[in-house]
């Protein structure tokens, strides 16, 4: 049994522990895990924010107001609550909660010893959507935002010895959310991603970025690299050293009055991370006792007129995009192996280039697409019709932007930075865009900045792209659905107009098809309509001018509320070109055959 009543101190909703910017390469740290087995409550009437004055019943485990006695406080015995997996959804954990939109509570016990002055911080990778985290009894903070990583410095609030974490994780869709109420993939609930503890010294570097300093290179393949650290407080003249030993490189930095040292040095003979030959140096960060390992790739990506250079070289981007969900099944992909099959899937198709739809995938599967020489697009899910005019959902998009290029900064693969995704035009959303893209040119000038923009003028098969964000974007990108949203079996006819000096990337075109399902060529929902769409489709993307690249919808079929034709869809999205369980769809062949051509 848990008596609760030491959560008198959070009444008035003030967090004893200090949130803290998000520390980088979490996986370098020192850490201990505590993904596991967790318990769990549903809540579906918010029972665990009880009100003293109510009558009290038995169930509830928080209070949210302040209590006037102390039996007002409740007890309950968590240990008895069933158990999930942690990182993991509950909508496929739990069958009551498959459709489940809403709060849940989770607790897990861990030990603890301090060590020294050393600090612990309390790591999330992801809990979707809202979530209160306690240490202990005590509100250590509150996140929102369903995709991206968060820490709290809990150290005040840890014993030697056992201790517990219970997170308040609410999934429920809201107006003002990023993404919003309407959106097109499964809204799983849950601590979605590993969940750490990280054992740091006082001072501590908190970031770093390390890449070349230009595209510039002598005949003797010289570069220049740039390297650039933040510690976490504002501390002078702390040495920070970073060794490359395979470059034999040794660079010494001292730390400014704001905690901070950057330095421009040459690379003889540096090789370049390519499609190739996706290079990756050891590299080692150390300040004090502290040393952080990490893999690092240096590479070029540029736009000249209406082509994309990689390393100088134009290059036409062979994609697909992908959800982050299991390959096999459903539920919440969240491993090195999960995205090692979905992108091992994308390689058989011939693809060099994925676009991760449509919010920040977990670091695992990044990363393995670097190891394996994939080139990646990263989005943040503003998605559809948000709340434009809302400044708190500003904040959230550009918070979400901010810690999605923070996590990723240091990987070569990564050359896109998406804001939107399909937004509906208006002043407020080009405000609203505008801002995310200067925001995004101001944390990251070496990358490029795209959005997925919608076609909104076309007639008599003419479509013409027009968008007020084609002046803040690097590359052009819009969605298109010839031959299954309108125009069906047109395809061939059309013609495109992009009237922008940009290359221009095709980020979404396909159609839907159940695996197994077999007809004429057009009958919707069959393999042959989807193969005979994809021919089309292709044959007309090869007309337009200037395009550069293509991430069809979708690499495999994925769960979506919004799919709800019986027989056919059973709250799947049908548009894959692999089955929700892998087997791959006659369309799978036209697009693999197209890109052995290009």
């Amino acid at each position: 049994m848990i008596s609760l009543c030491c959560l008198c101190g959070l009444a008035n909703g003030t967090a004893v522990a200090n949130e803290v910017p998000q520390v980088a390469n979490v996986l370098a740290r020192h850490i201990t895990s505590l993904n596991g087995t967790w318990h769990y409550i549903v809540d579906v009437q918010e029972e665990g924010y009880y009100d003293y004055r109510m009558k009290p019943m038995r169930g509830g485990f928080f209070i949210n107001a302040k209590p006037q006695r102390p039996e007002d406080l409740i007890e309950y015995d968590f240990d008895k609550a069933p158990t999930m997996q942690v990182p993991g959804d509950w909508n496929t954990q739990d069958e009551r909660l498959f459709f489940y939109e809403g709060t849940v509570w989770f607790k897990r016990s861990f030990n603890w010893k301090p060590c020294g002055d050393h600090r612990t911080l309390l790591y999330f990778g992801a809990v979707n959507y809202d979530s209160h985290v306690y240490v202990n009894g005590k509100l250590a903070g509150h996140h929102v935002g369903g995709f991206t990583p968060f820490n709290y410095d809990v150290t005040d609030l840890l014993k030697e010895g056992e201790n517990f974490v219970i997170l308040k994780v609410d999934n429920k869709r809201h107006a003002e959310a990023v993404p919003t109420q309407i959106f097109d993939w499964w809204n799983y609930g849950g601590i979605t991603r590993d969940v750490l503890l990280i054992d740091v010294t006082p001072v501590y570097v908190e970031n770093y970025r390390l890449d070349l300093a230009g595209k510039e290179v002598d005949k003797r393949g010289t570069r220049l690299v740039a390297f650039n650290v933040k510690l976490n407080k504002a501390e002078a003249s702390q040495q920070v050293i970073l060794d490359i030993p395979e470059l034999k490189m040794h660079q010494v930095v001292t730390t400014d009055a704001d905690g901070t040292a950057s330095i421009t040095f040459k690379a003889k003979k540096l090789q370049l991370w390519s499609l190739e030959t996706p290079k990756l140096y050891q590299v080692e960060i150390r300040l004090g006792d502290e040393v952080i390992k990490d893999e690092i790739g240096f590479r070029t990506i540029e736009t000249r007129g209406k082509r994309i250079l990689l390393n100088g070289q134009p290059i036409f981007l062979k994609g697909i995009s992908i959800h982050e969900e299991k390959p096999n099944g459903g539920g919440r992909a969240n491993s090195t192996e999960d995205a090692h099959t979905l992108l091992s899937w994308a390689k058989e198709l011939g693809c060099n280039f994925v676009r991760l739809a449509h919010y920040p995938h977990n670091e695992y599967a990044v990363r393995e697409a670097e190891r394996m020489g994939i080139l990646v697009w990263s989005e943040i899910p503003v998605y559809w019709t948000i709340a434009w005019t809302n400044p708190d959902t500003y904040n959230n998009a550009e918070r979400q932007l901010t810690d999605m290029i923070r996590r990723d900064q240091n990987r070569a693969n990564v050359i896109i930075w998406s804001i939107a995704n399909e937004t509906p035009h208006s002043p407020e959303r080009d405000l609203f865009l505008s801002r995310l893209a200067q925001h995004a040119r101001s944390l990251d000038g070496t990358r490029l900045i795209s959005m997925a923009m919608e076609v909104t003028s076309a007639s008599n098969f003419k479509n013409r792209l027009q968008d007020n964000m084609h002046e803040y974007v690097d590359v052009v990108s819009f969605n298109q659905y010839i031959g299954w949203y309108r125009d069906v079996n047109d395809a061939a006819k059309m013609s495109w107009e992009v009237p922008y000096d940009k290359p221009v990337i095709v980020s979404e075109f396909g159609g839907g098809a159940k695996f197994g399902l077999h007809g004429a060529k057009n009958q919707r929902w069959t393999e042959e309509f989807q193969e005979n769409l994809y021919r089309e489709n292709v044959a007309m993307l090869d007309k337009i001018d200037g395009l550069a690249g293509t991430s069809p919808w979708i690499l495999k079929d994925f769960r979506s509320p919004r799919r709800v034709l019986n027989g056919v869809q059973d709250y799947y999205n049908r548009k894959g070109l692999f089955s929700d369980r892998g087997e791959k769809k006659k369309a799978f062949y036209v697009l693999k055959e197209w890109y052995e051509r290009k």
